[in-house]
Formats: structure tokens, sequence, C-alpha cells
């Protein structure tokens, strides 16, 4: 099973429209509400590439009730830590190939609820084969969070990966996660000095085993154990970049899961990603693109 944790769970709602008018009415030809936040989306891939997922995190008030029940008719297994304040919402309005992305703060959460979520978390170590950690905490929690939870996988033997941004990020590698997977932007930000490379080598410095970087239509850099990688993508896909990194991330945990070299996995992984942007919602990804691209990708 891979266990993907969500701190900051989400209700999506994307609003496609024909054309964006800032000062007048817009009509909204396509309206996709459903349970939202990094780690699900990554499940969603992972449970449509057949594998066994599990999704925790925080969710509370009737925002949280409706991720939940929306999880539960997608068949998304779930074990959510119930918490007093209202989940949040976020909002994308795509006018292809343009896309804007609106996001709440999140909800307060207590010491005791993210103490609850410790607890949860280390007790489903035990069936875990690997763990993603990905996205924005909410208020109350604190700036370690994702090197709390990866240290207490790294314990029990679980591979971690995390995907997070600002604070977060730059604590990540002291809770020693198998891969840390920030975009060029996010990497700028942790580590200002030098380029990705020597920003992905001052990361695993600080206790990261592997970093991946992603960066758009020029592929990904992985810094490993086993050498410095590069996924060259043959064309640029056109369409909603949301959710893009998250198919990726999913394509990096079952490479953990499977073992597999890396030429391989970022192989895979960088097609996922691809794939996702022709798809409209985040979770989502484009089987036809991904089975065009996923051959032509190059690794140098």
């Amino acid at each position: 099973m891979i266990l993907t944790v969500t701190l900051n769970a989400a209700l999506d709602v994307t609003y496609q429209v024909p054309g964006v008018d800032w000062d007048g009415v817009n009509r909204v030809t396509t309206v996709h509400r459903r349970a939202g936040g990094k780690g699900v989306n990554v499940a969603r891939v992972l449970a449509a590439l057949g594998q066994d997922v599990l999704v925790t995190g925080l969710a509370g008030g009737p925002t949280g009730q409706a991720i939940e029940a929306d999880l539960q008719r997608a068949g998304l297994p779930h074990a959510f830590v119930g918490i007093a304040a209202d989940s949040r919402t976020t909002l994308v309005v795509a006018d292809s190939p343009r896309t804007a992305l609106f996001n709440e703060p999140g909800p307060e959460v207590t010491a005791a609820e993210f103490g609850r979520m410790t607890g949860r978390f280390t007790d489903l170590m035990a069936t875990a084969e690997a763990v993603v950690i990905s996205g924005s905490l909410p208020r109350g929690v604190p700036l370690d969070a994702y090197a709390t939870l990866a240290a207490i996988a790294a314990e029990h033997g679980v591979p971690a990966i995390v995907d997070a941004d600002g604070e977060p990020l730059r604590h990540a590698p002291g809770g020693r996660p198998s891969i840390v997977k920030p975009n060029a932007e996010e990497l700028a930000r942790a580590v200002p000095e030098g380029g990705p490379e020597e920003g992905a080598q001052a990361l695993r410095g600080r206790g990261a085993e592997s970093v991946v970087v992603s960066m758009g239509a020029e592929g990904l850099l992985a810094v490993t154990p086993e050498g410095i990688f590069r996924a060259r993508m043959p064309y640029k896909v056109e369409g909603n970049p949301t959710g893009a990194g998250d198919s990726l991330v999913a394509g990096l945990a079952l490479g953990l899961v499977e073992r597999s070299p890396w030429p391989e996995r970022l192989t895979r992984a960088a097609a996922l990603g691809a794939a996702a942007v022709a798809a409209p919602v985040a979770g989502d990804f484009d089987r036809d693109v991904y089975a065009d691209i996923h051959p032509r990708i190059v690794i140098v």
C-alpha cells in the first residue's frame, strides 16, 4: 500500500470558461467539484495505475465531510484525522491554455489535532510500502511537520517523498526522506544560491537521499546517490498544468515501491506529469498522451 498525506486537504472547484473578463460577468461552461490537495491527487493517479492506496491527513467541518464523501464515491480508501475547523476550498479558472489558481489558506489546526495526526501516521507505517507527504500546511501546524513525518517513516524503514514549498521544504531534508521533489521555482526559493543542480545538491547535503526537480517543458533533473540524470521532453503539452506535479510524484512513488532504476523511474514520472497537463482536472492524466510521450522521453 502507498500512503499519501494531505494535511491541508481541499474541495477543488474547477471552472472552465471560454474567456475571462476580469471587469465583467463570466459564463462558466463546465464545473468540476471533487476532493483535492496534492496527496489526494497523487492517490488518484496511483489508483488509476492499479496501485493500492490510502489517503490520510486532516479534514473538518462541512467541507471536510464533502471531501470524504467524494473520496468514498471515487472508491479511494481514506483515514483522515478529524479537526474542529472547516477544511478549505480551492478554485481553478481554466481558460485554455491559461489557468488561474486561487488557494484558501486552510483551517486552524490545534497542537492536539496534529498530535493525533502523527499518531495515526505512525500506526499506518505498519502496512505502508511508501509514503508521499505533500502540499501546503494549514495554520497551526509546525513548519517542520514534514520533516517530523519523514523521520517517522525512516524509523520504520518506509521510503518517503516530500513535495513542499517554502519553510516546509527547507526543513524537509532533516527528516531523511528518500526523495524531495520541488519545482525549479520552489528550489530557488529554498536555496537561492546557484542553479538547480547546486540547489539539489544542497538539499541532499541537508539529509535528503535524492532530489528530483521538475522544470516544466524542460523536463526533470534528478540528483541521486547513483548519479545525476535529466529527463528531456520531446514536445510541450498544452493544457492545465494544475496537478501535473502530483502525477509526476505518483510515478516516483511507484518507482520506489518497484525499486526500478532511476532512468526508468524518471521516464514514467515525466510522462505522467506531461499527460496530466492534457487532462481537465488535477488527479487525472490523459492515457493517450502518456502512451505517446513515454517512449520519446530521453534520459541523459
